[in-house]
């Protein structure tokens, strides 16, 4: 795809944004199915389904996804392809390259071994290797605006108001449905 192709796709909505900011709020959903045996959940991705399950060094074997590599996977996508807009978007000429990231866990909050480590990353790291003939500043404006519309960095550079709750099944053998 090349500048005009992404902009004729992209300024329509654009414009329909502009005119009637509602229509940009959209709600994203994904659901998964507890596995009834396994430690483990089933997430649809859209295409397949996507098993996940304990990381090894919380037990698991290894052989399902990791949700912590989940985590990590959908921000190298979303950054790749916010870059590689960006891009086009600018003209700079970008042949390919690697998007990677790292994050350090220590499993000990996770496992409830210590109430001083953290549950969750301490840190995360973004790095991009690019094949292009672009300027240094060229470079450094793709990373500025990378990191400005990527949007799962920004989500978790500024974490979004979070909520949990829970109900039983209609069909549940440990209680009545309320």
């Amino acid at each position: 795809m090349d500048s005009a192709g992404l902009r004729a796709v992209q300024e329509p909505l654009k414009d329909t944004y502009r005119a009637n900011p509602r229509e940009a709020l959209v709600t994203l959903r994904a659901s998964g199915q507890l596995d009834e045996q396994a430690v483990a959940c089933s997430v649809a991705t859209g295409r397949e389904l996507a098993m996940a399950g304990l990381h090894p060094a919380t037990g698991g074997d290894g052989s399902l996804l990791c949700s912590g590599d989940m985590l990590l996977q959908a921000l190298v996508a979303c950054a790749g392809v916010t870059l590689r807009a960006v891009a086009i978007s600018l003209g700079i000429p970008l042949a390919g390259g690697t998007v990677t990231a790292e994050g350090d866990l220590d499993f000990r909050g996770t496992l409830a071994v210590s109430k001083e480590a953290p549950v969750g990353f301490s840190s995360v790291r973004l790095a991009f290797e690019l094949d292009t003939g672009a300027t240094p500043e060229q470079v450094q404006t793709l990373i500025r605006l990378t990191e400005r519309y990527c949007v799962v960095y920004q989500t978790l550079a500024h974490p979004p108001e979070l909520t949990m709750t829970a109900g039983l099944a209609q069909d549940s053998l440990w209680g009545v449905p309320g």
